[in-house]
């Protein structure tokens, strides 16, 4: 088949994602064009988490490129937790919800024992309400001062121990209708709640770690005394298109418990 310098030749029947206006600067190699393409019917929603998408030989037909270079954005949209492969089955847009992904953003370990081996957080809802955002937060998540937002305040704790006191900001338009009732109910993980019930998918994020004392406010949360060492996490998560999604600052107890990340 014989392969296009762009990606302005799509079919008269391509969808929105796959337009001639939304079409990648021609200068990116082909499989990074047709990975924008993709990336962009995942943020249309063309595919939900979950989903199959489709064939690598229907989508080389759709973007009329060689199933190679279809197989190759492919890979690439797996290695970045976006796709998953599923042998005999298909390619299938990842979720949260899935065990394999569903811890890929607590990054909390025990000591000795493994995340799984210590089950799911179980976690009591401080506080949740809808407030104007102030203007840092607000900048961070690409807002105007003043914006709608939701504020929660949750702790995690685990064997009735707390360990994790967090700060979440939302954005209010996308998270319409988000209650603490919503997520003191629910038992899975949260990004996984975002996804099936308001369409939102993190995809990445970014961290900033530092050692802090607990303060007045934090440290009943997490039953320890005033002074004591914890560390201090601010997460800038996204969603496609690298739009800016939840702003979350966390308190993390660190006496029995270690932050593991992985770095490549």
């Amino acid at each position: 088949m014989a392969t296009p310098s762009h990606i302005s030749t799509a079919s008269a029947d391509a969808s929105p994602a796959e337009a001639p206006d939304n079409t990648a600067p021609a200068f990116s190699p082909l499989y990074q064009q047709i990975k924008t393409l993709i990336l962009r019917s995942l943020q249309a929603g063309e595919w939900k988490p979950g989903d199959m998408i489709p064939s690598e030989f229907d989508l080389a037909a759709r973007f009329r490129v060689s199933q190679g270079t279809v197989r190759k954005a492919i890979d690439e949209l797996a290695t970045d937790n976006l796709l998953v492969r599923r042998q005999g089955k298909g390619t299938f847009v990842a979720t949260h919800a899935e065990q394999h992904t569903q811890y890929r953003f607590l990054r909390l370990l025990p000591d000795t024992g493994t995340l799984q081996d210590q089950g799911p957080a179980e976690r009591r809802i401080i506080e949740c309400r809808r407030q104007r955002a102030p203007a840092e937060v607000a900048r961070q998540l690409a807002l105007r001062t003043g914006d709608a937002v939701l504020q929660v305040k949750r702790v995690l704790a685990f064997d009735g121990v707390p360990a994790i006191l967090e700060e979440l900001w939302l954005p209010g338009v996308p998270f319409k209708g988000l209650t603490a009732e919503t997520l003191a109910d629910d038992k899975g993980p949260m990004y996984a709640l975002f996804e099936t019930q308001f369409g939102v998918r993190m995809v990445r994020a970014v961290e900033k770690i530092k050692a802090v004392g607990a303060d007045a406010e934090s440290a009943p949360l997490l039953g320890v005394p005033a002074g004591t060492p914890l560390l201090s996490v601010e997460r800038l998560a996204f969603t496609y298109n690298d739009e800016p999604m939840e702003l979350r600052r966390g308190l993390y107890r660190t006496d029995a418990r270690h932050y593991r990340n992985e770095l490549s």
